[in-house]
């Protein structure tokens, strides 16, 4: 029996070209699938009445550390180099797969109530075969899209991040594609997050690309950001090993040459930004213009709930804030008027949602309101006094909501988020995840 939502009366902003903007439209959900975006639909359905709200397409976090849950704000002012030795060389060790699926589900779950409907889930805490069991089960129970990307271990800081000589473990990868993903139609999909030059010996980079894609499963590595890896050149280095390709995405980019740039852009690989992380931790200036400028099509991130928001309101910000500081300040210098591709707001909507369905590889399927896409939606109550009243819908969401605004999230069709409340278990969440904090407090304290 088909199941149809509708979807009656939003402010539509479908961040399709073809479908256009519906100051007062309805969208029919039916059987998980976007059936039809116009400004009246009739149909026999669950009627959710969007009146007063924006209706958006979920946003895509393309670079998430979502194991960290358990150890929010442990590090505030941390700046990378720190958190190299805060987190992946005293927490990661210590933890267990319960720790694991606690961070992983509460992790998830703030996803979905920010309306953060598809995830990037960069997993490197893959200390035994059972932790990605328990990342997996996680990211299932919760219900959003995601790609697990399959990461190293972290038990030390010299043998993982310093020359390393330790692959990912081939064999557990394929047993994770093989038991989880033997299908690349599913709700949650699979991805190979690696190191890369600098950080290991290049036997073991050319093995970890081999091993992605004799899988045929997309890669996903930080490069060009902070101190350490700003010095790497390691997309060069990727080239000169013959790596490249557009099966990947590179995650921050802050310290790119301009031979780089050509190299991403020429190879047809994706980028990812976390422009709260980069500013405020050193890993450089969140180069959205620059990615645009060399043809790209950028998307945002979060990266680690240890020292940033764990919302897309803040990226948007943050990139749109530094980013016209930047050109301000270099115009100002030159003594010449600001260019006419300055960010504008509705550009930064569409790189949190359709920028990173594309980056994520998932554009087919989410990213816009498009007849035939998965149904991840997300409303906006625009009624709330911080964002009406509304003249500009999409500067509204971009600059004006947050969370708090968040009252509706579909995933795939099935409402996860309703009048505000999510509809999982989050007070079995919150209490896993405070187990988990208390056990890893315990066991670093034990550990000093």
């Amino acid at each position: 029996m088909t199941h149809r939502i509708l979807l009656r009366a939003g402010h539509v902003l479908s961040m399709d070209p073809a479908v256009g903007d519906l100051p007062k439209g309805d969208v029919l959900i039916e059987d998980g699938k976007i059936a039809a975006v116009d400004r009246e639909i009739g149909a026999d359905a669950e009627v959710l009445d969007m009146t007063g709200r924006i209706v958006i397409p979920g946003f895509v976090d393309t670079h998430r550390h979502t194991w960290e849950a358990s150890i929010r704000n442990v590090a505030p002012d941390a700046t990378l180099d720190d958190y190299f030795v805060d987190i992946l060389d005293t927490f990661a060790p210590l933890y267990t797969p319960e720790d694991v699926y606690a961070a992983n589900l509460a992790g998830a779950l703030e996803c979905l109530n920010a309306g953060i409907t598809t995830l990037v889930d960069w997993s490197h805490i893959n200390n035994t075969p059972e932790h990605p069991d328990a990342a997996i089960r996680a990211l299932t129970e919760t219900g959003i899209r995601a790609q697990y990307a399959y990461g190293s271990a972290n038990t030390s800081l010299a043998d993982y991040w310093f020359e390393s000589k330790i692959a990912i473990p081939g064999d557990d990868v394929r047993r994770v594609r093989t038991e989880y993903f033997a299908s690349d139609d599913g709700l949650l999909t699979l991805a190979l997050a690696t190191r890369g030059p600098g950080f290991c010996v290049n036997d073991v980079v050319t093995s970890e690309w081999a091993l992605a894609r004799e899988l045929d499963i997309p890669i996903t590595v930080h490069v060009a950001m902070g101190r350490l890896a700003g010095r790497f050149g390691m997309v060069k280095q990727l080239h000169d090993l013959g790596l490249l390709g557009p099966d990947t995405t590179y995650v921050h980019c802050c310290y790119f040459s301009e031979e780089e740039w050509r190299l991403v852009a020429d190879s047809g690989g994706t980028v990812s930004i976390a422009p709260q992380v980069e500013t405020q931790m050193g890993h450089g200036w969140p180069p959205v213009m620059k990615a645009i400028e060399h043809g790209l099509r950028p998307s945002l991130s979060i990266d680690v709930v240890t020292t940033v928001p764990g919302d897309m309101f803040t990226q948007i910000r943050a990139a749109f804030g530094a980013e016209r500081a930047r050109v301000n300040a270099a115009s100002w210098q030159a003594d010449v008027p600001v260019p006419d591709t300055m960010l504008t707001a509705r550009q930064m909507l569409e790189i949190a949602t359709r920028n990173g369905a594309h980056v994520a590889g998932l554009e087919d399927r989410t990213g816009s309101l498009t007849p035939g896409k998965r149904a991840d939606v997300v409303a906006i109550d625009a009624t709330a006094v911080n964002v009406a009243p509304v003249h500009d819908a999409a500067a509204a969401v971009a600059l004006s909501a947050d969370v708090s605004n968040v009252e509706t999230v579909i995933v795939d069709g099935v409402v996860r988020k309703r009048d505000g409340r999510l509809t999982a278990d989050v007070a079995r969440a919150r209490r896993l995840v405070e187990e988990s904090r208390d056990r890893l407090l315990a066991a670093k304290e034990a550990r000093a």
